[in-house]
């Protein structure tokens, strides 16, 4: 294949176009954004339509749209679906960054930029294969896109959205690139991920703020109860205490253990990259299974009263905190809602209300290592890095996977670039100049394997 040639000849065009496109502060979670997020949406369909796809489009949903694009070749030849975001975290707080960031700068080799790594790079990687392909011939089957607005606050009308459009999106495995690999030196495939159950809870104590010393210690605090009752959600031993959380968890054998830990992992180079002294989590699990095989509750945010300058000795009427349960497969994000719910009710003291919100949910994924969708992953990874790839477990989640298989059938493959390291949801987020190109090159390996697989399947 003339992947390499072609990749170094446009190479610099390749990182202007990725530029342009994070420049776009498509932050879906914030209003005051919602333009640029239809600006986002716009700029990569008119790269689509340029690299040679057709019937390009924005299609809408309740929320923003999705960007669609197609090749089609042949009715007799496989069809990959391509999913990605156009959407970002927000990029608060801004005065931790080194620099912009919505102004990509490259620095040791790395491009930083919020979206560099979730999802902009990586989905612009497949753009740019995609134009790679079309230009020199290659491309080896049915193609299409399917990249949306919402996966940053919970994809929450894509599901409507598969199901609305099943014949669109028709397809024989659906390609994603928002996971990471070990390392450039030791490549690696996701085969799982944990599913998310996400929260806003609040506490509310007297029908207004009051003052500290009037009433201090006679009425209680919702800031400190809450704290409380957050604390109440995990033992000394940090075991999630809520009552059945655990019923569905798969336990691993002590074999079974041991070949996930043969996954390179360094703790002291871990623990310095993330400037701590220790690491912390539920007792007898290593840290890898604590962020992968092992369901978390994390408090993700927690507000009330004063925070501005100076003093206002205030008892505050409110208190609020975003609260996350991470999921491993076959925890049931339904059933995992309605006992957090019922849980953390219990733990209010009569002093006094709480109001539990479940903003987003999404299931846990296992991609099974003999599928078409893996094993095409794997090969193209062995060709363009010259070793064969280890699979491995993710912490994150991506709920639209498991919808992938629910409502399309298709299973997916989880072919990712990033790196742990590249500070996703953080100041200061960046991707890999060198692992930018190095996705170019691969996937257009992964349609020519998971092509020539699926016809000797069909023989």
């Amino acid at each position: 294949m003339e992947v390499r040639s072609y990749l170094q000849q446009h190479q610099d065009r390749f990182l202007d176009e990725l530029f342009g496109w994070l420049r776009i502060p498509s932050v879906s979670a914030d209003p005051k954004f919602r333009d640029d997020v239809f600006e986002a949406a716009e700029y990569v369909r008119a790269r689509l339509e340029e690299a040679g796809a057709d019937n390009c489009r924005l299609i809408p949903t309740k929320g923003f749209p999705v960007v669609f694009a197609e090749k089609r070749l042949s009715p007799e030849l496989p069809t990959v679906l391509v999913y990605g975001h156009y959407d970002v975290q927000p990029a608060d707080p801004y005065d931790l960054w080194q620099s912009p960031p919505f102004e990509p700068e490259v620095r040791n080799g790395k491009i930083y930029a919020r979206g560099a790594c979730d999802d902009k790079g990586q989905s612009y990687m497949h753009v740019k294969a995609f134009e790679l392909m079309m230009k020199t011939g290659q491309l080896p089957c049915n193609v299409k896109f399917m990249l949306e607005g919402e996966e940053e606050v919970g994809s929450v009308h894509l599901e409507g959205f598969l199901k609305e459009h099943k014949d669109l999106l028709k397809a024989d495995v659906v390609l994603v690139s928002d996971t990471a690999m070990i390392s450039l030196d030791c490549p690696s495939v996701t085969i799982g991920l944990r599913g998310l159950c996400y929260f806003e809870v609040e506490v509310t104590g007297p029908n207004r703020d009051l003052h500290s010393g009037t009433y201090g210690g006679a009425v209680a605090n919702p800031i400190q109860v809450l704290a409380r009752m957050i604390t109440a959600l995990k033992d000394e031993r940090l075991h999630i205490t809520i009552p059945g959380f655990y019923d569905d968890v798969i336990e691993y054998s002590s074999e079974q253990r041991a070949e996930m830990a043969q996954r390179p992992f360094d703790l002291e180079a871990y623990k310095k990259e993330l400037g701590i002294h220790e690491v912390e989590g539920e007792a007898g699990y290593s840290t890898l299974e604590r962020t992968t095989i092992r369901p978390t509750v994390e408090c993700n945010g927690i507000w009330g009263g004063y925070t501005g300058a100076g003093a206002k000795t205030v008892l505050p009427s409110k208190a609020y905190a975003k609260i996350s349960c991470r999921l491993v497969a076959n925890q049931q994000p339904e059933r995992i809602a309605q006992l957090f719910t019922d849980y953390f009710l219990s733990l209010a003291p009569r002093s006094v209300q709480v109001k539990v919100h479940l903003l987003s949910a999404g299931h846990g994924v296992i991609v099974p290592t003999d599928s078409l969708a893996y094993r095409a992953a794997a090969l193209a990874l062995e060709h363009t890095f010259g070793k064969k790839p280890i699979p491995t477990m993710e912490g994150g989640s991506i709920p639209v996977v498991a919808s992938f298989e629910k409502i399309l059938g298709l299973k997916t493959a989880l072919m990712g670039f990033g790196l742990d390291t590249d500070a996703l949801h953080s100041p200061n987020e960046n991707f890999g100049v060198a692992n930018y190109f190095k996705g170019i090159e691969t996937i257009p390996f992964f349609y020519h394997y998971f092509t020539q697989l699926s016809m000797q399947q069909q023989k």
